[in-house]
């Protein structure tokens, strides 16, 4: 049961009713909202789960009404309004199907990204105290099973866990015996819009994931935003990448579709470049979007004008840095491509539009999104001028409610109730926002501050690079130094010289040219796409 007060609620609570009186918020729930879709606007729509494991495919009144009969299940296991199911699923349909059946109860759903081992998982089951805990027997290699036994003991408010697979323990319920049980049945609850829906877990690249509290109001108010956006509607084919359980797989394949109506929605088991060229070409996708990951190992497999990908239209693109070139080379293939930036606290701040020119698309992060306020401030709280640098500060009606640790919300909004989400950006004079850095991704050497985010995007410029990531190494002398990061195309070779003509070439202060270049073949990330720096960091300092 999430029970908890927020900081600052006075600001806050008076903000909420601003939304209210503006019809920002409303009354429906995502009970409603999915009822509606499935069946009264788009109840024939399809529903297609790619899985080499375990494929599937429902109808979106189908999936409704096994939902219904799933909550009839669950709420016999003792699950009400205000409980936490949390599920560390892959992107299989029995997930799918429970979120349905939470919504239908009241129940708060929290997604765990699949790659989180025993620490992540145990911190996130206790504080979020999830009475039900469903996860897959393997996948992958992960033996989820041997991670229950170890952490179970030490979480008394998990009361069940629920497998998806054969080998099942006697302490545990299979999936399967669960639907057996199935009736739509059960006494329906009161849900109010304001009341958690989501609770969702940061990707966290340093410390211990942040659990961010989403109502219904606000993740309603987040679709109504990416819509007037992006488009996507009743003629599309949408290819969802993304893992639900991150923030951008919860909204693409488990709210969107069915406020949307696609005309299809496949939802992919796991990311392979080859593979998603297959399913564009068999299912005629018309719209994707993800990380920078996705597109840029979609645009550079081998066999990719082996596929008829003309279908395709529009790839939205978030989660990670965006090098310009990459925009450039979907525009190439007559793809669309816009640049996004949220968060999960923020999910989305602002983004571009297949209308705004490819060099907007290209080298900024779009222009602010429906019903939400930016503001850029330096170290004094003061806002900046138009091309200066600042801090990213936001507010809107798809923003969060709070952290489950309050604590957290002290650092996380000024005393006015805007969002401080750490990131730097500048505005241009139309009002375009560039994401620059993070406050903390800066190289400090000399005492000369050096932007990782600039150093990157020039790196991606060099002909041989196919992806960089620059962080710090200690110096004696300076203090910090440039090292480099990077995959290269094709794994063709490149040296640390060539590296230095190209940045003599761009014409750029020699401070921030590498002084260090490290080949790599894949940096380790988080779910969201992003490059975890302070791995590779660790990992040339030990060395």
């Amino acid at each position: 049961m999430i029970d908890q007060a927020f900081p600052r609620q006075e600001v806050r609570a008076q903000l909420f009713g601003e939304y209210r009186a503006r019809g920002l918020w409303g009354t429906r729930t995502f009970n409603d909202v999915l009822e509606e879709g499935c069946t009264v606007t788009f109840p024939d729509r399809r529903f297609i789960v790619a899985s080499p494991d375990r494929p599937a495919e429902l109808t979106f009144r189908q999936m409704h009404e096994r939902g219904l009969q799933l909550a009839g299940a669950l709420h016999a296991l003792g699950l009400r309004k205000g409980d936490v199911l949390a599920m560390e699923m892959p992107n299989w349909m029995e997930a799918c199907l429970t979120y349905h059946a939470c919504a239908a109860l009241g129940v708060v759903v929290t997604p765990i990204i699949h790659i989180y081992q025993a620490k992540e998982v145990e911190f996130i089951l206790r504080q979020s105290r999830a009475k039900v805990f469903m996860v897959p027997d393997t996948w992958r290699g992960v033996d989820y099973l041997a991670m229950v036994q170890e952490i179970r003991p030490r979480l008394p408010d998990l009361q069940n866990v629920i497998v998806v697979g054969e080998k099942v323990p006697d302490d545990c319920l299979s999936f399967g015996d669960v639907a057996e049980r199935a009736t739509p049945d059960f006494p329906r609850p009161n849900i109010s819009p304001d009341e958690p829906h989501i609770l969702a877990y940061t990707s966290g690249t340093t410390s211990d994931p942040k659990g961010v509290v989403h109502s219904h109001n606000t993740l309603l108010s987040e679709l109504r935003a990416i819509a007037a956006a992006s488009g996507g509607g009743p003629d599309d084919v949408f290819l969802c990448p993304n893992p639900i359980g991150h923030i951008a797989g919860i909204y693409s394949a488990l709210i969107a579709p069915f406020m949307l109506g696609y005309k299809a929605l496949v939802l992919m088991d796991g990311w392979d470049p080859s593979w998603a060229l297959q399913l564009i070409q068999e299912h005629r996708i018309t719209f994707t979007g993800g990380a920078t990951f996705f597109l840029a190992t979609l645009l550079n497999a081998p066999n990719f004008k082996d596929y008829d990908v003309s279908s395709l239209r529009e790839f939205g693109l978030g989660g990670a840095g965006v090098p310009p070139t990459l925009v450039e080379q979907a525009a190439g293939v007559g793809w669309w491509s816009m640049r996004a930036y949220g968060c999960t606290e923020h999910p989305s701040i602002t983004m571009g539009t297949k209308d705004d020119p490819l060099e907007k698309r290209a080298h900024t992060d779009g222009r602010p999104m429906l019903d939400v306020e930016v503001r850029l401030i330096d170290d004094d709280l003061n806002d900046v001028g138009p091309g200066e640098e600042g801090e990213i500060i936001s507010r809107g009606p798809d923003q969060f409610l709070g952290y489950m640790d309050p604590a957290m919300d002290a650092d996380a909004f000024t005393e006015d109730g805007w969002f401080r989400t750490g990131d730097i950006g500048r505005f241009d004079a139309e009002g375009y926002l560039t994401i620059t850095d993070r406050k903390k991704d800066i190289i400090i050497r000399g005492g000369e501050n050096i932007s990782a985010r600039e150093v990157e995007e020039i790196l991606a410029e060099h002909p041989k690079v196919q992806e960089a990531a620059v962080t710090p190494v200690s110096d004696e002398r300076y203090g910090e130094r440039v090292c480099a990061f990077v995959i290269t195309r094709e794994s063709q070779p490149l040296t640390l010289n060539e590296v230095l003509e190209h940045f003599k070439a761009r014409g750029v202060a020699k401070q921030k040219t590498p002084e260090r270049l490290e080949i790599v073949d894949a940096f380790p990330r988080t779910l969201s796409g992003k490059v975890q720096k302070y791995v590779l960091r660790r990992g040339i300092e030990r060395a």
